[in-house]
């Protein structure tokens, strides 16, 4: 039996370019487009955390910050959370289905006790009926009990004409939240929009996990490539992040260079944060 979460990084759509919806991917996927038609490269492989496996340039620094007890709280319940999602898993696998039904009923009252979840649908009903003053009370409650709740599992920025979008997934196959490591799988498009053509360099990842403690890594290429991206074409791929928490952020920058002539200086592409959440994003995803 595959997991569910497995099955949905699967299944994990990108924005098609120029739109707001989501496309065909796949785990492990590279692939080129030209003018945005599909001429695809595929590779089985995933490039984990650590994007820092020894292909050059990796540096990694962390610092530390204490949560408040609210926080503290929230990752207390994510973490029971994980382990009843796995439990229930393991009971099902086994065929014991009275014990699976027994923790899916337990799951289901988590999800609809639980603050961070009864806070979002709050805040989404508020703004609907434009009580934005009710809105704005909710979103700081978020903000205290679990910092990372508002962001959402997505992000997309353009840098001089250069759009990076990026999707995260919780993936409770790999998972083991009786040892505190948690897997996230993330999925990058990168799209030329400029009129020049430009390769990309080197990453540069900054992770932050649910205590505040964050990594920076530096690295050549992604996934053993520096491609290069001509106008109206783009670079798709595939990698992870192990964290210690059920939840945290990441964002970075790609640093590129213009290929059409000779001497140009480098430049950073950002990558807007985006959120690792086994709960999902502020859509209510659950994943």
């Amino acid at each position: 039996m595959q997991s569910s979460s497995i099955k949905a990084f699967m299944n994990l759509r990108l924005p098609a370019p120029g739109s707001s919806g989501f496309t065909d991917s796949e785990v492990g996927l590279r692939r080129q487009w030209v003018n945005c038609r599909s001429s695809r490269r595929t590779s089985g492989s995933i490039a984990c955390r650590v994007e820092s496996n020894g292909d050059g340039g990796v540096e990694n620094r962390s610092t530390s910050h204490s949560p408040s007890p609210s926080s503290s709280s929230f990752l207390s319940r994510s973490h029971t959370y994980a382990l009843l999602k796995q439990q229930m898993e393991v009971a099902a696998k086994s065929e014991d289905y009275k014990e699976a039904a027994r923790i899916r009923d337990s799951i289901k009252l988590f999800e609809d006790e639980e603050p961070v979840l009864r806070l979002r649908r709050s805040m989404k009903e508020a703004i609907l009926d434009e009580r934005f003053k009710d809105a704005a009370r909710y979103r700081d409650e978020l903000k205290e009990i679990a910092p990372h709740s508002l962001l959402k599992c997505s992000s997309d920025a353009t840098t001089l004409g250069i759009r990076v979008q990026v999707r995260s997934v919780y993936i409770e196959g790999r998972s083991q939240p009786s040892k505190g490591q948690y897997f996230f799988a993330y999925r990058i498009r990168i799209t030329n929009r400029s009129d020049r053509p430009v390769q990309l360099l080197r990453r540069h990842w900054i992770i932050t996990d649910a205590n505040g403690r964050t990594e920076n890594f530096w690295g050549i290429g992604v996934v053993g490539e520096q491609p290069v991206i001509l106008p109206g074409t783009g670079f798709e791929y595939s990698s992870a992040c192990p964290l210690s928490t059920p939840s945290g952020r990441m964002e970075g920058d790609f640093e590129m260079i213009h290929v059409d002539k000779v001497g140009s200086p480098s430049f950073n592409v950002t990558i807007a944060p985006f959120s690792l959440a086994l709960l999902g994003d502020d859509d209510g995803d659950t994943i």
